[in-house]
């Protein structure tokens, strides 16, 4: 079995100046792609080997929705899909949702 060396991994690279073609269904499937791997990075407590480029607006418009979603997932694995503070991280997700969406005119890769 071949243990894994954080400092081995790639370094991800999302540059939102290369989505500029929203039509490009390969780029936004590789995004989606990308932010998946990051949230399961994140919960696994891993290093995440990441460079976010593009507008200061889009890195942290990006940067509030990837911790908006973990905290939505963490709230349903804590207290399920019924309680007052899950649906209070699912509408704070969403406003960053938006707010990326706009920012970034990319579509959020999870609903």
């Amino acid at each position: 079995m071949q243990n894994l060396n954080e400092d081995k991994l790639s370094k991800i690279v999302i540059d939102f100046s290369q989505y500029n073609r929203l039509d490009e269904f390969i780029q936004l499937r590789m995004f989606g792609f990308w932010v998946k791997k990051i949230l399961e990075m994140m919960f696994g407590g891993a290093r995440i080997p990441v460079e976010v480029k593009g507008s200061k607006s889009e890195v942290k418009a990006f940067a509030r929705a990837l911790g908006r979603e973990k905290r939505y997932m963490d709230s349903i694995k804590k207290f399920g899909l019924d309680n007052p503070k899950t649906y209070k991280d699912k509408l704070k997700l969403n406003k960053a949702i938006k707010d990326f969406t706009r920012k970034t005119k990319l579509k959020w890769p999870f609903k």
